[in-house]
């Protein structure tokens, strides 16, 4: 029987225009696409990817916070 294990995955768009997935809970386990619709089929493929290696997931996601800082 499988289990459903739900993740916050974070979505960020870079210079390029590309749209770059990645998961707080699973160290490393990142992708990225040019549409979301196809950013979404990669980051569930990388999420099963990283769940065959990595035992357990231990880190539980608080947030995401927006800091400013002057350069």
């Amino acid at each position: 029987m499988s289990t459903i294990k739900e993740f916050n995955v974070v979505i960020e768009k870079d210079a390029d225009g590309y749209f770059v997935a990645s998961l707080p809970a699973l160290r490393g386990c990142h992708t990225q696409a040019k549409s979301l619709d196809v950013l979404m089929k990669r980051i569930r493929e990388a999420i099963a990817l990283c769940l065959e290696v990595e035992e357990s997931v231990s880190n539980e996601f608080v947030g995401i916070q927006r800091i400013a800082v002057t350069a």
